[in-house]
């Protein structure tokens, strides 16, 4: 099948933003008097706001106060994004300027918000770059269901079998693998086996999706 486009998670895949969201939903939920560890953290990782959001409440119980942590955790959020920025994943210029030379339609898909994901992007460098950025809050089902991805594809107005998809999440490669495209995993941490069998193939960084993708291109461009 011909590869005509590639879509593109965002926080921790393209930015690394984890560690920034981590810092500040971890130290919202503790000045709220709730210790959200690392292991019940990265539960959320890759998810919408809204299931996270109810993750908590399972979690801590109905009394956990989610009007105040939605109105903290973005302030603490901005702060570190002040204090340290936000930084590009390693190889991902060279990633993106591949993609547009070898004419291919790109595409963000994330679950982060349009109000923090314009922000992020711009933040890195990166604001207009995107003809089409879907976000967690235009989709009825957020990931690991494939709306996201599904909305990607009919955006840029390519068949998902198509497209080729690259996620650092069990719950994104869930989705991207279900709405059919080809989805590439680049996990910072070994991936458990749902997520690798979901995956089209287990990656260590974007360089490697880059010369992966190139091979992509020229066999399918071969057999045309």
């Amino acid at each position: 099948m011909k590869i005509e486009a590639v879509v593109l998670d965002m926080d921790g895949l393209m930015l690394n933003t984890e560690p920034l969201h981590k810092a500040a939903w971890q130290r919202a939920s503790s000045e709220l008097g709730y210790e959200l560890d690392d292991r019940s953290y990265a539960r959320l990782i890759g998810r919408p706001t809204g299931d996270c959001e109810q993750e908590l409440l399972k979690q801590f119980g109905n009394a956990f106060p989610l009007d105040g942590f939605r109105s903290r955790w973005p302030e603490l959020w901005r702060i570190g994004v002040k204090d340290h920025g936000i930084e590009r994943r390693a190889g991902l210029t060279d990633f993106l300027d591949f993609v547009e030379e070898r004419g291919l339609a790109m595409a963000v898909a994330t679950s982060s918000e349009a109000e923090f994901t314009e922000f992020s992007l711009r933040q890195a460098g990166l604001g207009g770059r995107f003809r089409v950025v879907v976000t967690g809050d235009q989709v009825a089902r957020g990931k690991p269901a494939p709306d996201i991805y599904a909305e990607a594809a009919r955006r840029l107005d390519v068949e998902p079998s198509r497209c080729v998809a690259l996620e650092d999440s069990e719950a994104g490669i869930l989705a991207a693998s279900g709405a059919g495209m080809v989805s590439l995993l680049i996990p910072e941490q070994p991936p458990s086996d749902t997520a690798a069998r979901a995956a089209f193939q287990v990656l260590r960084s974007l360089h490697e999706a880059r010369l992966l993708v190139e091979k992509l291109i020229t066999k399918t461009r071969s057999a045309s």
